[in-house]
């Protein structure tokens, strides 16, 4: 699409991300997408088949579980990560646990059982309100923090360390429990919104907080990430902030699942990627994002609303003969980018998927004219009309069965 014709207010904001930065992703789906109260836990084969889509999408981690949550977390974990080995994919395996010893050593014992070591993302909590509640002292998390690591590290464990509730953690806890970490042997510190309290600009002062005052002074090559929680709805925001005051990999699961309202959307954080130039094309089919996002609706027992930016139903459907007309016009033009683009902010051939335009109560004659000559129907005036005045009398979209009737009971007169 040719830039004169979009004036993108969007380029104007601040802060900007530098053009051609490489952004991780980390794909919680499967260990925090499934402490979400309503989900079903999949079953193995159902978890490798999503693992091979996360691979498909380009997307570099996935966390395979909380190994020490008991025998059935264990053994899928192994299974995911034997699987990964074994088919010779792009994507990583990482493991969570928490920073006590049984934790530890449930991943050290399945990294053994595997065959290899995975990053060991060690989560601790850290903010005033939960050491208030748990009677914990700044010395003690560092405490613990320290042998936590050290013990993962001493195991050939590559860690990266977690606090949770970072976003409403005061500074000088961050730095004391970050740089302890990192001491350690830690090299990666994952800054988390646990419970969805930032704002972009939040977000953006912990990550640039996170990279001056602890990062920077370690001397060390670091990698820090951001976890964010959607109770506010700004979880995408709040990633993109974090992306560009420098984080260098993003965490998400799909379609937003995850404690209480869950995380920060993987499908929309690969569109919003995908649309600011900031993910690698290459090896990244990015027309299976409806296939992953469906695939883990249908594991988990989870309904995708029709209303779902990019893999809903109606994500790309228009019954509106505003609308439809424009669009076929842009069709008629032969032009598929600008049809995907008159009434969308978002390309749908990007993502292997296309304009849909229905018939129904507020559609004009060029919707049915349309919806027929997609299906290679001729139809005359008289058709069109019939269709039309039925579509203006029903509470709803016509299905493709009535539109189908109308057709064939108007040949018959």
């Amino acid at each position: 699409m040719d830039h004169e014709l979009i004036h993108d207010w969007n380029s104007y904001s601040e802060p900007d991300i530098p053009a051609g930065r490489r952004v991780l992703l980390n794909d919680e789906t499967l260990r925090d997408g499934l402490q979400n109260t309503s989900v079903r836990n999949p079953t193995i084969d159902e978890k490798i088949e999503i693992v091979h889509l996360m691979d498909a999408l380009g997307i570099d981690t996935v966390n395979v579980g909380l190994p020490g949550a008991g025998p059935r977390a264990f053994a899928d974990a192994g299974d995911l990560a034997r699987e990964i080995a074994s088919s010779h994919v792009r994507i990583r395996p990482h493991v969570a646990g928490r920073t006590q010893k049984q934790d530890i050593q449930a991943i050290i014992d399945l990294c053994e059982r595997v065959g290899r070591p995975m990053e060991a993302a060690l989560f601790l909590g850290s903010s005033p309100i939960r050491r208030l509640t748990e009677d914990w002292t700044v010395e003690f998390l560092q405490r613990t923090t320290e042998e936590a690591v050290t013990t993962a590290v001493l195991a050939g464990l590559p860690v990266m360390f977690v606090t949770e509730d970072t976003v409403r953690t005061d500074p000088a806890t961050i730095v004391a429990l970050n740089s302890t970490a990192i001491r350690a042997g830690a090299r990666a510190i994952v800054l988390c919104d646990t419970v969805g309290h930032a704002t972009p600009r939040g977000a953006y002062n912990l990550v640039k907080f996170a990279i001056e005052k602890i990062v920077k002074p370690s001397g060390e090559k670091i990698r820090v990430d951001w976890h964010g929680h959607n109770d506010r709805g700004l979880a995408v925001a709040n990633s993109l902030a974090a992306i560009a005051a420098g984080a260098d990999q993003v965490h998400a699961a799909a379609l937003s699942l995850g404690e209480r309202v869950g995380n920060t959307p993987m499908e929309m954080m690969l569109v919003n990627l995908r649309l600011l130039g900031l993910v690698n094309l290459q090896g990244r089919d990015l027309s299976q994002l409806k296939r992953y996002s469906e695939a883990v609706a249908r594991a988990t027992n989870t309904v995708i609303p029709p209303n779902y930016p990019i893999v809903g139903r109606d994500a790309f459907r228009t019954q509106t003969g505003v609308h439809a007309a424009a669009i076929a016009k842009a069709y008629k033009k032969g032009d598929l980018e600008l049809a995907n683009a008159i009434y969308s902010g978002v390309p749908a051939h990007l993502f292997g998927l296309e304009q849909i335009i229905e018939i129904g109560p507020m559609s004009g004659r060029s919707n049915i004219v349309y919806w027929l000559a997609k299906r290679g129907i001729s139809a005359s005036d008289e058709t069109v009309e019939r269709i039309l005045a039925a579509a203006k009398q029903s509470a709803c979209v016509l299905a493709e069965a009535d539109v189908l009737a109308l057709v064939a009971s108007s040949a018959q007169q």
